[in-house]
């Protein structure tokens, strides 16, 4: 059975960590949980140190609780935020927990029969039915209010940074996530809450219930808020976050993601995100270094979260799409892609909509086409000349002359064609 801290340690995902968290790793088979609030119906790539740290969890041979937050996602946590979240209803709350689990179960064993399989617990199952007057007695009075007040994520909002303060709601978060650790302790034996550095005040107010109301013992480790090279927020790209759904991120939108990395972030993220062993990654990032222009780190951490995120039938579309693009490919692999990806391999590329009808009957003459119908080509003399030359490709295929008709069966998905100029100038007619 692997050392959980030392797991962890060597691929730099401890922040903050309680002493004895690690004796009572190595003395026995540790519950311990972390939680995820379900304000979207998907997780995004934020999302995956702590989920990593379960799945690690878990590889060392302890039980992992994954905790989604059905009540306290009602309310909202103002660690790391300064402005206050908006309310989710019950019903959106349940959607978006039946999602966030589907996708947990990439990671975790939920289903097998071994003693450490992962079990998913949602707080609002103990919340809903606690009274307001039965919180406030039976809870509240074992934490002071100079007690929460002293918490950095509470000083944060008080001193300046919200300009609306803080609400009592918001104020209270810290110790309905506390009343998780202590439930989860007298229920599922847990004695360890994992969570993000950021999460750390509101995992101490839990293990300081726990102390004067049981009197037992419990722990806390935290990871790193992963950032980028440059100091900026993980996860984020210019169109917003990266999400593990597909609706949302496509798989060759993700795959890119990771592949465009810069080779200091790689370093960090491949020891972080993925499951690889320590002498295979020394082994990657040593063959890398000798010579950084094939991408060795980025391409092999691209694959292990795609994969392990989506698929591995989605990883290699992913990878037949780049190569249209940046290397080369056939028209058996544009044929392979589906609509969205199509769309986001050529994303960047010129677009140009003309009327479905010009394809119906004998079709439209490329000439007429490219000149006439869209400005992919400024005269009909350069499509001559370029034809002539080889340098003009309609859906991969090298087009022989400039009055060849185009028709409708050559519609990609029935209503796309790629005009190609040379290796790498590409053009997207969309037939509406």
């Amino acid at each position: 059975m692997k050392d959980f801290v030392q797991e962890l340690t060597w691929r730099g995902m401890i922040h903050q960590m309680m002493p004895g968290t690690d004796e009572l790793l190595k003395k026995e088979q540790v519950t311990a949980y972390l939680g995820i609030d379900p304000t979207a119906d998907s997780l995004h790539i934020g999302h995956l140190c702590g989920v990593m740290m379960l799945r690690h969890f878990q590889r060392c041979g302890h039980k992992p609780l994954a905790l989604i937050g059905g009540a306290t996602g009602m309310i909202g946590d103002p660690s790391g935020k300064s402005t206050e979240r908006n309310l989710l209803d019950e019903e959106t709350l349940r959607h978006n927990v039946a999602c966030i689990k589907a996708q947990l179960a990439h990671f975790l064993d939920f289903e097998s029969d071994a003693p450490n399989r992962a079990e998913l617990v949602n707080n609002y199952d103990w919340m809903k039915d606690f009274k307001f007057l039965d919180f406030v007695r039976d809870i509240g009075k074992h934490i002071t209010v100079n007690y929460m007040m002293a918490k950095e994520s509470v000083q944060k909002r008080l001193n300046g940074e919200a300009r609306d303060g803080l609400s009592f709601t918001e104020f209270t978060y810290q110790l309905l996530q506390g009343y998780d650790f202590y439930y989860l302790n007298e229920h599922k034996g847990c004695k360890l809450q994992l969570g993000g550095a950021d999460q750390w005040g509101n995992i101490t107010t839990g293990s300081e219930l726990i102390r004067r109301m049981n009197g037992k013992e419990c722990f806390a480790l935290t990871c790193p808020l992963v950032t980028k090279s440059d100091g900026k927020k993980f996860g984020k790209t210019e169109s917003g976050n990266v999400w593990l759904d597909r609706r949302y991120t496509s798989p060759y939108q993700f795959y890119q993601f990771w592949l465009n990395v810069p080779d200091e972030d790689a370093e960090r993220y491949i020891k972080i995100f993925t499951s690889l062993e320590k002498e295979e990654i020394e082994a990657l990032i040593a063959e890398h270094k000798t010579d950084p222009g094939r991408r060795v780190l980025q391409k092999k951490l691209a694959e292990e979260v795609t994969i392990m995120v989506h698929s591995k039938e989605d990883y290699d579309i992913a990878v037949e799409a780049s190569n249209i693009l940046f290397g080369k490919s056939t028209k058996e692999s544009l044929l392979k892609l589906d609509e969205q990806t199509l769309l986001d391999v050529f994303a960047g590329v010129p677009h140009f909509e003309v009327a479905k009808s010009l394809f119906e009957g004998e079709g439209v003459k490329l000439a007429d086409l490219t000149v006439d119908h869209t400005q992919v080509f400024p005269s009909k003399g350069e499509v001559k000349t370029l034809v002539k030359g080889g340098g003009v490709s309609v859906n991969k295929d090298k087009v022989n002359a400039p009055d060849q008709f185009i028709t409708k069966s050559e519609l990609l998905d029935g209503k796309y064609l790629l005009i190609q100029q040379g290796k790498k100038k590409y053009y997207l007619i969309i037939a509406k």
